[in-house]
């Protein structure tokens, strides 16, 4: 129908499949887990025999994350400690795709969320789990109010802009020595970062909306 729409259909397609998610972040060369996307493979056999989980295990050792293509809340994101639980969960998700992550120690049951709008981060929050690898709110997590560094808004925006969104919510990890991409989620809910931080994205959303429908209007 020619209408503009916000975000498009694509850019939600790609932050809704997490491999397709991390391929245009690695294509863009922005930082991000070293990820393994699993193979297909056929489970009459055994899976012992193929070389790829020993090549999956020498590359990212223990403990690392299988990490579910689609999914929300964390639930399908695994925290694997050895080699039999490595090959319990790959039978268990015989047919669904998913892919083997090393595993952001430094970053553990923390994690920070940026909201961008447009070409910038309008709030942020810092995620804590008490008991938990994932910081997801939904699993009891706490929030406080974060400032981000300017490498972390520029990572940020930058990783909005590899899915085309105009607006999307990006999960940062701590690594060792700088941020790192955790996830892109391109309907980020912004309630909880509303009571978090007293911002409310919808209302730089709706600007950035009106904004770009009135300079397309006078382009044409």
């Amino acid at each position: 129908m020619d209408l503009q729409v916000f975000n498009k259909a694509e850019t939600i397609a790609v932050s809704d499949d997490k491999i397709a998610t991390y391929q245009r972040l690695a294509r863009a060369g922005l930082p991000i887990p070293k990820t393994i996307v699993s193979p297909k493979v056929f489970l009459q056999h055994d899976l012992e025999k193929f070389s790829y989980t020993e090549a999956v295990i020498k590359e990212l050792g223990f403990p690392m994350i299988v990490k579910e293509a689609f999914g929300s809340f964390g639930e399908q994101v695994h925290l694997i400690q050895e080699k039999s639980g490595l090959l319990d969960i790959i039978r268990r998700l015989h047919g669904k795709p998913f892919m083997f992550q090393e595993f952001i120690q430094t970053s553990y049951g923390t994690d920070v969320r940026l909201q961008v709008v447009g070409n910038r981060v309008v709030a942020a929050m810092k995620r804590i789990a008490r008991d938990d690898f994932r910081a997801n709110v939904t699993a009891g997590a706490s929030m406080e109010p974060y400032h981000p560094t300017y490498t972390e808004e520029k990572l940020a925006v930058a990783a909005a802009k590899t899915i085309d969104a105009d607006f999307a919510g990006i999960d940062l990890l701590f690594g060792k020595t700088s941020p790192v991409v955790c996830e892109i989620n391109s309907n980020a809910h912004i309630r909880n970062l509303l009571n978090c931080t007293g911002t409310n994205a919808a209302d730089f959303i709706a600007d950035h909306v009106l904004q770009s429908i009135q300079s397309e209007g006078v382009s044409q």
